[in-house]
């Protein structure tokens, strides 16, 4: 039966309560663990996952006298105050934060105000009215003056208490540890304390389900209960999983004696009745399930808790002891890397709240500790590996990732199909975006290799000068620190508006210092029609013949035409016969409406973006394409957009770059306002280029890199990852600072071909449709650097009116 069993579980199938219990008679513990490994295989892939806390014991006093505990202390004479002050306590965390921990674990005894006056006499000092009072105002301490996220195990709770505690936490838990009712009884570990009544914590539990607060619980072997009675209170923590979805994670913790206990000299738990139970717990729970057993219980036998199914370690400290087990000291965690590593996982940091709540704030978290959270994680819902972001002036992330001895066939597989050219699937790109450790290298390095197929060592760039002719702008985009306008959220600085006669001497200055393009784009003026940009061309054509205009986002070409009555094919025509040269792709964002809605609702919609490219490679212009990405957004939303660039890409052949552009948080409105995570990690920015490579790849042949925003370290990551062009010299570089980027205005051709040489390349200046830059332009761009500074004429200026419904020019 256990055979059958297993094969059906294998296919999906959840089993029953009677069959679950069946299980306890099972005794081939292997072939129990074969598939609990597939199951968590299906789930978690090769990530194992582990939070870097510090442990803070608010109170080791407890009301309850368990038979094994030495973590609760009795008060005598002479022995610590009862309570940590939160002086004591926010120390405690700031060593943490500074070690680079992102959870503040508050442990601590159940209600001990019920049973010692010492701890009333404290409270009442301090003005609080029990323990669990006082400990929500220590974690709003901690939370607000270092920023980790708590996590709280203060035992039995009541639906209240539960509330308060979510106000402050972003997860809680208390351990079931046993349904079995009998070990309370004369005796048993149980004995005299009340709150291990099983109904009383399953009831806590239940509770927490209810008011959404991502919980953690678990199960403790090896303390006098049956298999059949682990199995029964697996059932019952499944039962409450079932009603809520809160359970976001399930230990399995194996009993070890201590001295001075009553349980002294019991027997551990063995090690081959904590793979069982692991594995049945898998088997219970399905593939999604995090199930976690502490790494500091089984020392040396690390693998062999990854083979029984498990995926995650739990909470482990550079920092603090675990002060429940202070027998245990917690692994280096680069020993802990190494020994995920060897049994074939990726060892990955998570939070004290597991991606799949971290990922809907909306449903599991306080609005008070959305923003918080939103600083620490990446966009899967994991820890932040660095505190890297783009346009900071930061060091680079260099950590080598343990050596695994295979990698994920599925993961190997794709990138077969990418390296062949076949379009991938919207699942298959999510793949290799969640690809960590060991992984990065392998995509990566794939698609450098296709990168050097196609268009081989050379790496190019193009003389520009960006025109910013507008900061004034009537949409309201959210990731937005340049626009200035009475409808901008976010005014710092005068609004502007270039006149054509500075539009055009900057175009002549750029020419004199051997530019091929003028990049012009800008806001949405209120007062710009179509007959704006088609002037805005005339005179850049009238003072520069020759320069190459790459001018107006789909937005404006779609604003232009809407303003004169012109449909879209009209108008592109319109800008043709007044020499725009192509398009640029900016105003993509991410090419989902769900993530549009949120951080540019009034703007084109994807549509809407993808039909005016359309009918501009129609009317025969080639246009970039981009992707800015690194703050609301999700690899799925990724992953749609490489598909939309594509299959417009299979059908017009109009796009002559993807250009990802990481997303520069400091001074944007969405980031100040607490709504948006600080731009992509490291791991993500380097991907984005990678993956961009493998799902266009072969109808795109370049990846372009942002020195803007990637920094020059940046820059030769992404160029040993798939890209082979680092974009513009740009002379002018005004949207990205705007946002807080610290990497400059301009990047001479000297400085880039130096740049593109350290990373062991060859550099060729090209024009905006990638033929080679001709030698005169070549010549002239390097001598520019004889020439004095470029200077910017003070542009026409905007202020408010007294009713703030216009803008009064104002003479210079």
């Amino acid at each position: 039966m256990t055979a059958t069993l297993l094969a059906r579980i294998r296919d999906g199938y959840r089993p029953s309560a009677a069959e679950a219990l069946a299980l306890a008679d099972a005794p081939d513990t292997a072939s129990l663990a074969r598939v609990a490994c597939e199951l968590r295989d299906a789930g978690h892939g090769d990530r194992v996952s582990y939070s870097r806390k510090v442990f803070i014991p608010l109170t080791k006093l407890c009301r309850d006298v368990c038979a094994y505990c030495t973590f609760a202390e009795v008060p005598r004479a002479g022995t610590p105050p009862p309570y940590l002050t939160p002086e004591q306590a926010v120390a405690i965390a700031k060593a943490g934060a500074a070690a680079g921990c992102k959870e503040a674990l508050f442990t601590l005894g159940d209600k001990p105000e019920l049973r010692y006056r010492v701890a009333r006499e404290a409270l009442d000092a301090m003005g609080f009215a029990s323990t669990i009072d006082y400990l929500a105002s220590v974690m709003r301490r901690v939370l607000d003056e270092t920023g980790l996220l708590p996590h709280a195990n203060p035992g039995v709770m009541t639906p209240a208490e539960l509330m308060q505690l979510r106000e402050v936490s972003v997860s809680q838990g208390i351990m079931l540890e046993s349904a079995a009712a009998r070990l309370g009884e004369k005796g048993g570990p149980h004995f005299g304390s009340p709150d291990k009544d099983p109904a009383v914590r399953l009831a806590t539990i239940d509770a927490a389900g209810r008011l959404a607060v991502p919980f953690t619980s678990g199960i403790l072997i090896g303390i006098g209960e049956t298999r059949r009675e682990r199995i029964e209170s697996l059932l019952a923590l499944r039962e409450t999983h079932d009603r809520h979805g809160h359970l976001q994670e399930l230990i399995v913790q194996n009993f070890r004696a201590k001295p001075d206990t009553r349980m002294a000299a019991a027997d551990d738990a063995s090690a081959d009745d904590l793979v069982w139970t692991i594995a049945v717990a898998r088997l219970l729970f399905g593939p999604a399930a995090n199930i976690q057993a502490p790494p500091n219980l089984s020392p040396g036998a690390l693998r062999a808790l990854i083979d029984a199914g498990i995926n995650d370690w739990g909470g482990v400290s550079p920092v603090t002891i675990d002060h429940v087990n202070p027998e245990a000291p917690w692994p280096h965690l680069d020993d802990l890397a190494r020994a995920t590593a060897a049994a074939g996982k990726d060892l990955v940091e998570r939070l004290a709240i597991y991606p799949a709540y971290a990922t809907a704030p909306e449903r599991w978290l306080d609005a008070k500790l959305r923003t918080a959270t939103l600083k620490l994680a990446d966009s899967e819902g994991f820890a932040r590996e660095h505190d890297w972001s783009p346009g900071q002036d930061r060091p680079v992330p260099v950590a080598a990732a343990p050596r695994r001895p295979r990698l994920d066939p599925g993961l190997t597989r794709i990138l077969d199909r990418a390296g062949r050219g076949h379009g991938l699937t919207e699942a298959e790109i999510v793949r290799l975006f969640g690809a960590r450790g060991a992984e990065v290298a392998a995509v990566t390095g794939v698609a450098d290799q296709i990168r050097r197929d196609i268009v081989g060592d050379t790496v190019t760039y193009v003389v520009n000068r960006n025109v910013n002719y507008t900061n004034v702008c009537y949409f309201r985009c959210q990731f937005c620190a340049f626009s200035k306008g009475k409808l901008s959220e976010n005014l710092r600085g005068k609004p502007y508006d270039l006149g054509l006669d500075e539009i055009a001497r900057r175009a002549r200055e750029a020419w004199e210092r051997g530019a091929t393009e003028i990049c012009m784009q800008g806001g949405i003026h209120p007062d710009y029609t179509g007959a704006t940009y088609l002037d805005i061309c005339r005179a850049v054509k009238a003072a520069v013949p020759d320069i190459h205009i790459h001018a107006f986002t789909p937005l404006e070409v779609w604003q232009g035409a809407k303003t004169l009555g012109r449909d879209i094919d009209a108008f592109l025509h319109d800008l043709r016969a007044a020499g725009l040269g192509t398009v640029p792709g900016t105003a993509a964002e991410i090419l989902d409406d769900e993530v549009r809605r949120i951080i540019c609702p009034d703007k084109v919609t994807t549509d809407e973006w993808l039909a005016v490219m359309r009918a501009a490679h129609r009317a025969g212009f080639r246009s970039t394409a981009t992707i800015m990405f690194g703050h609301v957004d999700r690899p799925l939303h990724w992953a749609r957009h490489l598909l939309r660039v594509r299959a417009l890409q299979a059908e017009t052949g109009g796009f002559t770059e993807l250009v990802p552009l990481p997303f520069v948080h400091m001074e944007t409105p969405i980031y100040l306002k607490g709504r948006a995570r600080p731009g992509p990690t490291f791991r993500e920015a380097v991907l984005m280029h990678a993956v961009a490579r493998l799902a266009l790849h072969p109808l795109i042949a370049n990846i372009q890199t942002s020195w803007v925003k990637m920094g020059p370290d940046g820059v030769r990551a992404c160029l040993a990852a798939g890209a082979n062009d680092v974009g513009g010299t740009l002379m002018n570089e005004t949207i990205t600072r705007a946002a807080g980027a610290s990497h400059g205005q301009e990047m001479p051709p000297a400085r880039l071909e130096a740049l593109i040489r350290s990373a062991g390349r060859a550099p060729l200046q090209r024009t905006t449709t990638y033929d080679p830059a001709p030698e005169e332009r070549r010549r002239v761009s390097f001598a520019a650097l004889d020439l004095a500074p470029l200077v910017n004429t003070p542009a026409k200026k905007y202020e408010r009116t007294a009713t703030a419904s216009s803008y009064a020019r104002l003479d210079t």
